[in-house]
């Protein structure tokens, strides 16, 4: 796991919006997007879309139209890593 992983794992405790992911972790959002993405491939972050109730599973192919509207949350399994780090 990345710094910039970890950074962004410790602002999903809870449901939180890209845009307040930007905010919070002062990263470029070109850099949040390719973090997250990670986050998913691993499965250490969860997607909900078009609201904070609809999850979705990641599809790389469909996941960049939506990413920035997203709202994301770790999963067990994200937390635990983060916290065993």
């Amino acid at each position: 796991m990345t710094d910039a992983e970890f950074d962004i794992l410790d602002e999903l405790y809870f449901l939180t919006s890209f845009q307040d992911l930007t905010q919070k972790t002062g990263l470029p959002a070109a850099e949040l997007d390719q973090g997250l993405r990670s986050l998913l491939e691993q499965g250490l972050v969860r997607f909900y879309w078009p609201d904070a109730d609809t999850e979705l599973a990641y599809e790389p192919s469909s996941y960049g139209a939506i990413s920035r509207d997203a709202f994301y949350l770790a999963s067990k399994e994200g937390l635990l890593q983060h916290n065993t780090r």
